[in-house]
């Protein structure tokens, strides 16, 4: 049985994917009330109305009900995990890391606050250019697995690929999670190129450099250039800095625009960017388009100013 903490629109979106095998999948909900609802309901009315539950998908609030689970995934916004998992007990089975960021309080990865909250846990992350509403609905995706125990994660990929659902592994989690968590940073500077009305050149300059900036800043930490070349960073970039249905692209719409973003939506490039600011100015990296993003959340520069600072750079080789 396969267990997913988090009833958001990616873990449902798993779990109606995993269940369409004929796998049994217990969606693991955060309140009675939303867990009735779709138990009843046999869709996730808020998230992914258009996508039905398969007859193996059930639903709970309950942790216990996962404890039969011989794998789980955490699909929790990552600034959420540490508390969600400190709060319960989860069965000691592989635990994958279902979203991306860098925690503000520790600057860790996903795979590293699940670590450090369950010590004896052998963990992987799951991650990749993909949005829920595709694979709830089975279009075809490709997502990156990234697991440093080999024979674990060879077992994990069997287990969770599925007819449309194709993963790749890698024991690299550290290039996979910081793929991951830098491209939402430069979704919100793509958003904010377009919100501002600087055209889609802008927009390929910002991503190509942003990608370069997600190198430089994986090599400082010993992650693999395979790694952010493949789904997880290079992938995963194209996607985010190019759709509406990203949020970090639309909270940087937003910004380009001059008008308010919704606060009730999680966007995890906000909390990535000051966290990775924060990181820099200790390890002495440069990440000028980190730095943008975090100066335009918090209003201290506006789309000209950085626009120009960025433009006006020293010449450099590329």
């Amino acid at each position: 049985m396969i267990g997913v903490f988090g009833a958001g629109a990616f873990g449902t979106a798993l779990a109606i994917a995993l269940a369409k095998t004929g796998e049994r999948v217990t969606l693991r909900a955060r309140s009675v009330a939303q867990a009735d609802d779709m138990a009843k309901q046999r869709i996730n009315a808020a998230y992914l109305p258009d996508a039905t539950f398969p007859d193996t998908l059930s639903v709970t609030c309950e942790i216990g009900d996962l404890a039969a689970s011989d794998v789980i995934l955490v699909a929790v916004p990552l600034q959420q995990v540490r508390a969600a998992l400190s709060s319960c007990a989860l069965p000691k089975v592989p635990i994958v890391a279902c979203c991306k960021g860098i925690e503000l309080s520790s600057g860790l990865g996903p795979t590293g606050v699940i670590g450090e909250v369950m010590q004896d846990a052998v963990t992987a992350i799951l991650t990749g250019p993909s949005f829920a509403t595709d694979i709830a609905i089975g279009r075809p995706t490709a997502l990156t697995l990234a697991c440093k125990d080999t024979r674990i994660g060879a077992r994990l990929q069997d287990q969770l690929t599925t007819p449309t659902l194709r993963l790749y592994r890698t024991t690299d989690t550290i290039g996979a999670e910081l793929g991951g968590a830098l491209k939402n940073v430069f979704a919100i500077a793509c958003g904010a190129v377009i919100g501002a009305g600087l055209g889609d050149s802008a927009r390929a300059a910002t991503m190509t450099r942003g990608f370069a900036e997600m190198q430089r800043i994986g090599t400082a930490f010993g992650a693999r250039t395979d790694t952010l070349m493949g789904l997880s960073g290079l992938g995963d970039l194209a996607l985010t800095c190019t759709s509406d249905l990203s949020r970090n692209y639309r909270l940087g719409l937003s910004l380009g625009q001059g008008k308010p973003f919704d606060p009730n939506v999680t966007v995890e490039g906000a909390a990535t960017a000051r966290a990775m600011a924060d990181i820099a100015d200790k390890r002495g990296l440069d990440v000028p388009l980190t730095r943008t993003v975090t100066h335009l959340l918090d209003g201290s520069t506006t789309i000209s100013d950085a626009i120009g600072d960025l433009m006006t750079r020293p010449l450099k080789e590329e």
